[in-house]
């Protein structure tokens, strides 16, 4: 049986920022065992995750979407720190996260209340911007969060970037990597102003 292509919008992540933290992740991955970790390619900023949609409402969102980010500015976000997501002495997802931006925050209220208005039933969790490195604790000893503190690389690589365009994804699971831009929504060069 094929499963039903799912799509999300997020923030995507320029290519030299994308191999920044992909140079990162190698040097982490004896430290912190995950039995998956993602491919570079497929780093990002989940802003609403839609799941599987009509492609009537998916053209609904994308035209919402499109219409409330004109005119809105790219900015610059910082990569933090490291986290998990799931039991805290086996964790399920390997995150880092970027320092607080109120931009991205407006921008994730955008998008969001334009896929609600589409039609689209989203996740009412409150929104924790992170990036997704690796999945599913595989360390033979039990997840310690102190490994967190102990081990940050990002803390000393300064790495930020420009956040500049809002992408839609469609996921394909048996695809590396799995996730494809079906559609780009570019915020202005905020060095232009």
């Amino acid at each position: 049986m094929e499963r039903q292509a799912h799509f999300f919008f997020a923030i995507s992540l320029p290519e030299e920022a994308k191999r920044e933290v992909k140079k990162i992740c190698s040097f982490v991955q004896q430290e912190f065992p995950f039995r998956r970790w993602v491919h570079y390619e497929d780093y990002h900023i989940t802003l609403a995750f839609l799941g599987a949609a009509s492609n009537d409402k998916l053209e609904e969102a994308k035209r919402i979407v499109k219409e409330r980010l004109n005119g809105q500015k790219a900015f610059s976000l910082h990569i933090n720190q490291l986290g998990v997501f799931g039991k805290e002495d086996t964790p399920r997802i390997f995150w880092a996260d970027t320092a607080k931006e109120e931009r991205l925050m407006m921008i994730r209220d955008i998008v969001f209340s334009a896929c609600l208005q589409a039609g689209f039933e989203l996740e009412t969790r409150p929104f924790k911007p992170h990036i997704t490195l690796a999945r599913n604790w595989a360390g033979i000893n039990l997840f310690q969060s102190s490994q967190l503190k102990n081990n940050n690389p990002f803390q000393n690589a300064h790495l930020s970037f420009q956040a500049n365009e809002v992408v839609l994804y469609q996921t394909h699971l048996d695809q590396t990597p799995k996730y494809e831009k079906v559609a780009s929504f570019p915020l202005l060069d905020e060095n232009l102003f």
